[in-house]
């Protein structure tokens, strides 16, 4: 593993008290943040649907120049102005490295990145095709999977940071461990990776951090600690018993 120090080391929320009742600022969660530090390699956000990490994410990529729905500082559509307003709340600390990429992942508004690349290689021009950095083949001829795992391997360089939201919504399981090693080949070019997920997969990297988002704060936590390591541990072990206690609990 290569000495890398990251390209952003924390953010803090800096808000006035006159806007903590609003949204998004009103988010149990997102009140408590103060100081959140990241790992220079890769950092995981993790915890229960409604708790900020899709908001936290998008500030952050929005804080650092990457478009809101999706893509590298250079896209700039926008399909519906509805991303929040932490970004102009969030003081980000970047390190001594530059970065030469960025990417932000969120896969509700794929599809409209991958619009916008059809859309934009159809204008005439002499640039090369931007869907040649995805490998050539239009992201809506292939399935959502293939899309995905086309971004990870063709897009994604090196020498940036990645945003990633959830990336495992469109992934098998062997392709969420496919992903463990291409994690860590863009680690070893100098990537940093800030993920929110609820893959106990992808959470298995080793010697990342891992922040549990609740409505108490925000918690640094071992993966034998994640409920999601935790649940999918006492499923696995003995699935009949746990589906009957599910099911039992709904009859009642």
């Amino acid at each position: 593993m290569i000495n890398f120090q990251g390209y952003i080391e924390y953010v803090q929320l800096d808000a006035p008290d006159s806007v903590m009742n609003e949204y998004p600022l009103n988010i149990p969660c997102i009140q408590k943040l103060k100081k959140l530090s990241f790992h220079p390699r890769v950092t995981f956000l993790i915890g229960e649907n409604g708790m900020g990490k899709s908001t936290l994410m998008e500030a952050i990529a929005v804080g650092i120049g990457l478009n809101a729905e999706g893509g590298s500082k250079n896209f700039r559509f926008n399909t519906e102005a509805s991303h929040s307003s932490l970004h102009q709340y969030l003081k980000i600390t970047k390190g001594v490295n530059r970065m030469k990429d960025g990417y932000f992942l969120r896969g509700e508004s794929f599809y409209n990145l991958a619009s916008n690349i059809d859309a934009l290689d159809r204008e005439p021009g002499a640039s090369p095709p931007i869907i040649n950095a995805y490998g050539g083949k239009s992201l809506h001829k292939q399935s959502h999977g293939e899309s995905f795992w086309a971004l990870f391997m063709h897009r994604f360089g090196g020498s940036g940071i990645y945003i990633l939201d959830e990336p495992e919504s469109a992934l098998s399981v062997t392709r969420q461990m496919a992903m463990l090693v291409r994690i860590e080949a863009l680690v070893n070019k100098k990537s940093q990776f800030i993920i929110a997920t609820h893959s106990p997969i992808l959470m298995a990297y080793p010697n990342a951090l891992i922040y549990q988002m609740t409505a108490e704060g925000i918690q640094k936590v071992k993966y034998q600690e994640t409920d999601a390591y935790q649940l999918y541990k006492r499923f696995l072990d003995d699935p009949e018993k746990m589906v009957a206690m599910l099911l039992n609990d709904t009859e009642e």
